[in-house]
């Protein structure tokens, strides 16, 4: 049956007489002081056998309402951590009901004439949402919501990005609605702490599993910051600015302006200190892992989020980011081929880099009517660099240097992205009943112009010297399209079925032209010869098409659901110059996919995920063109690639006791992955010609991209929070153990790199007073080296981080504040050993009737150690770098905070 017939029959489907069905409404007021009470959560049972029929979360007006209930007869839980639950019974017979409005009182115990209330529960499970009360963690007056939500169990700042549960989160919402898009840090540094009420940590689906209610497997780990109702009118934010030794200096401001559901925040940076995003902390390193470079940070953004009418809900964001970027960096790494035992490649390398960029993204979600729902989301980014960069690298062998190479590179590079997501969907009467249409599409472009000279020398067999004087042009365009269809439809009482078809094409262009200089003109030398055997142009198209069918049973506690995905796809690549040739390759897959959900109690759930999905080539792999920007590695691309079959089973565990305040959560991941794109690199023992022209040299090296089986990647996480009420702080333990299985080839001969991390760790936060604020944390890994080809390169090597932040208003006002990084690296090859202790301290003084202002002294790096080393590993080498960094400055810091709500705001307002 052809696609469009199965499309007409399904929307023919969809016009069939609809069941009957009524809503529950009611609102929720606050017992101690009789305001609204918004964030109460509604849960609507079975009176039968306690299933779940609905849920919802109540407004800023404490007001709520249950769509497309069947007639029958239910009992209605209103509850909130720390407040006393409510159940009602209600009957719905042939309307709608009003319950009206409900008092939650907080949970009080009496002891003869004695009331004591209990301390605020730290968190409490709502399914799959963690929800922390911001009111149980004690923070400093002027911190931020990063400063408090580092301080809840399971969330952390781990190389230089915010993890919770394990997983970096890559989306912030405030109040349901998105915060400066993906910039995770940008959103929690520009919102102060003191407006938060609670935090919730949750995996949000993607648009269309929101939509169509089938789950798709793609989800974001992702904070929603839920704000006090009484500081959701007004102006707040923060104003730094400091000048320092060595001419170090820095500007930011954030200024937020709420106005109920109208919100605009608008932030700037200006610095020579390495902050890449604004903070007001007089200690702030920028960034948690030390940046490379010394970095120089001109930026602005703006955030948008408001109601329009009843219908249409919109928030956008734009970022503007000016950067320079003086690096310096050395490595050193060590292949593993064994006929090379001993052959150790080194480099030294100088840049300087300059980049604008601006980005630009909206979310339009218009409320048709109850039943019908059209989102829209396009996004537009820019990147626009210019460089300035030399490199000299060094082959060595036991018997002596083997070549060398010095470079030079001024270049321009751009790159343009603009796509668009378009969905619509409509729910039917009869519950479980959607269709849902999805059309997104994307346009890319790149533009890179550059001037490369190098001089390279070759010591074997004889001594060559070459001399390269090259301009670089390459151009890349590249448009895609995709067009989805989904159909849900209910299948007895706790049942439904998804059909899907899915179809979607990605075209790609790419030309790169070599030209020489000729010097032999008279006049002044350009760059005319084209140099065919480093030049390609070079299309590839992607056409796939996928039908897909599912099946999900859902009860009170369990949730499973079953797909099977069959995937065909065509890929067609064509080049033109310098040879002409062209290449068609037909996949076809079978994609099953299986989710189990159990929900032990309302504080534990199990969630066990097996995905299988593909993965197309890149252009930049596809393309068959030597690219010699290192004249002793030279790389190419592979025509014909096959995409990969991936396998990923993956395993979450949450329990949380709100009573106790004890929190446990496992995380467990491990994927396979069958035609796995990977380098295959030929080390050449002697010279030898590999193109019309191009010769590598004895010692040189040519990778290329092929498709290899055996990728394995093993992952766990397990965290642990307990409250330590006798120093009033929290604990949080961590650990787990990764192990990754690589396959490569070096000279035709596959090598398995296998690489096992020993992970542990903890944290402990003071809850101490809004006068003392301290974070001790420390992390340990043990990582274990082999591989295949050369076991005498095995290796095992550990480092460690750990961290004390202590925040201290010692008297009338006067703040001391220190913060130590200490970093401990063994095992690592000579001469990166390196272990070093970075040190902040300022000492304050808060100004002003209100204490908003503060002027601090601040020294950065007191003893001048901060370096940065890391350990990369890949298919066919191991390799240490070392960056060079910012080190020691005094700095004179002058902070405002803003603080001005509207009298008298309070819930009622709402």
């Amino acid at each position: 049956m052809k696609p469009s017939t199965i499309l007409i029959l399904l929307f023919c489907i969809t016009l069939q007489a609809q069941a009957q069905v009524y809503s529950i409404a009611g609102s929720v007021k606050n017992g101690d002081d009789g305001t609204t009470f918004p964030g109460v959560t509604i849960i609507l049972e079975s009176v039968k056998d306690s299933t779940m029929i609905q849920g919802a979360v109540t407004n800023l007006d404490g007001a709520f309402i249950l769509n497309n209930i069947d007639p029958g007869t239910y009992n209605l839980k209103m509850k909130f951590i720390g407040y006393e639950e409510i159940i009602k019974p209600v009957s719905i017979k042939n309307q709608n009901i009003n319950i009206g409005e409900f008092t939650l009182n907080q949970t009080t115990t009496n002891l003869t004439e004695v009331t004591v209330t209990g301390r605020r529960s730290v968190s409490e499970q709502r399914g799959d949402t963690t929800q922390f009360n911001a009111d149980a963690f004690q923070t400093l007056n002027d911190a931020s919501a990063q400063n408090l939500v580092q301080k809840m169990p399971g969330i952390s700042m781990e190389d230089g990005n915010i993890q919770a549960q394990g997983e970096n989160v890559t989306q912030i919402l405030v109040d349901g609605k998105p915060f400066f898009g993906t910039d995770v840090k940008a959103a929690l540094q520009n919102l102060p702490a003191e407006v938060v009420q609670s935090v919730q940590v949750f995996d949000k689906k993607s648009d269309k599993a929101e939509l169509s209610g089938f789950d798709d497997g793609e989800q974001q780990k992702t904070i929603n910051i839920v704000t006090k109702p009484d500081r959701r009118k007004g102006q707040f934010g923060k104003t730094s600015v400091g000048y320092g030794t060595d001419g170090r200096y820095m500007a930011g401001t954030s200024i937020n302006a709420f106005n109920g559901d109208r919100r605009i925040t608008f932030t700037g940076l200006s610095n020579n200190i390495n902050a890449m995003d604004f903070s007001g902390d007089a200690n702030s390193q920028g960034e948690a892992r030390t940046q490379d470079g010394i970095i120089t940070t001109n930026s602005f953004g703006i955030n948008f989020s408001d109601e329009w009418g009843d219908k249409i809900e919109v928030s956008g964001s734009y970022l503007y980011n000016n950067r320079k970027n003086i690096g310096r960096s050395s490595l050193i790494r060590d292949f593993v081929l064994p006929e090379n035992e001993g052959q150790v490649y080194t480099e030294e390398n100088q840049d300087i880099q300059a980049t604008n960029y601006h980005r630009f993204d909206l979310r339009l979600d218009y409320q048709l009517d109850s039943n019908n729902r059209i989102l829209f989301r396009p996004r537009i980014s820019g990147r626009f660099d210019t460089e300035s960069s030399s490199f000299s690298g060094r082959t060595m062998t036991p018997d002596g240097l083997l070549n060398q190479t010095d470079n030079q590179l001024s270049a321009e590079n751009s790159e343009i992205d603009i796509t668009n997501n378009l969905y619509y969907s409509r729910k039917f009467a009869k519950k479980g009943r959607s269709f849902t249409l999805g059309l997104n599409a994307g346009n890319h472009i790149d533009e890179d112009d550059a001037i490369r000279e190098a001089q390279n020398i070759f010591f074997l067999p004889t001594e060559r010297q070459e001399i390269l004087n090259q301009s670089i042009v390459r151009r890349r365009k590249g448009f895609s399209w995709e067009a989805d269809f989904s159909y849900t439809e209910p299948l007895g009482k706790n049942g439904m079925i998804e059909i899907e078809y899915e179809i979607g094409n990605r075209l790609d262009d790419s030309d790169r032209l070599i030209y020489n200089l000729d010097d032999q003109e008279e006049i002044t030398p350009t760059y005319t010869i084209l140099d065919t055997a480093l030049s390609n142009t070079f299309n590839s198209e992607n056409l796939s098409q996928e039908v897909e069918i599912g099946y999900q049973y859902s009860l009170e506690k369990l949730k499973i659901q079953v797909e099977t995905e069959f995937q065909h796809v065509k890929l067609q690549n064509t080049q033109e110059f310098p040879k002409s040739f062209a290449l068609e390759r037909i996949f076809t897959s079978v994609l099953p996919t299986f989710r189990l959900d159990y929900q032990f109690t309302r504080s534990n759930k199990l969630e066990f995920d097996f995905d299988t999905y593909t993965n197309a080539p890149s252009i930049g792999d596809l393309q068959a063109v030597i690219d010699n920007s290192n004249p002793l590695q030279l790389r190419t691309g592979n025509p014909e690639l096959d995409q990969s079959y991936n396998k990923r089973f993956r395993l979450r565990y949450r329990s949380n006791n709100s009573e106790t305040d004890r929190s446990f959560f496992v995380y467990i991941q491990s994927s396979f992955e069958n035609n796995r794109v990977t380098n295959s690199s030929f080390i050449a023992q002697e010279q030898i010609e590999i193109e019309d022209g191009i010769v590598l040299e004895k010692g040189s090296q040519l990778s290329r991209p092929v498709n290899l089986d055996g990728y394995q990647n093993f992952r766990s996480y397990i965290s642990y929070g307990l409250p330590v009420d006798f120093i009033k702080s929290n604990l949080s333990l961590n650990g787990g153990v990764d192990y990754t299985k690589r396959p490569g080839m070096v000279n035709e001969e596959i090598n398995f790199i296998y690489s096992t991390r020993f992970r542990g760790g903890f944290s402990l936060s003071s809850n101490i007073s809004d006068k003392v604020d301290f974070n001790i944390s420390t992390r340990s890994s043990y990582n274990l080296v082999d591989n295949s080809l050369r076991p005498t390169l095995n290796n095992n090597y550990f480092n460690q981080s750990s961290r004390l932040n202590l925040n201290w208003i010692l008297w009338k006002g006067f703040v001391y504040r220190m913060d130590i990084n200490h970093q401990l690296n063994t095992g690592l090859a000579e001469g990166f050993d390196t272990s070093f202790l970075l040190m902040n301290m300022s000492i304050g003084k808060k100004l002003f009737i209100n204490q908003r202002a503060e002027i601090s002294l601040n020294v950065y790096d007191l003893f001048g150690q901060n370096n940065n080393i890391r350990r990369n590993i890949s298919e066919i080498y191991i390799e240490d770098r070392q960056s060079n960094v910012l080190q020691r400055y005094v700095m004179l810091t002058f902070t405002y905070n803003l603080r001005n709500f509207s009298k008298g705001t309070s819930m009622e307002d709402f």
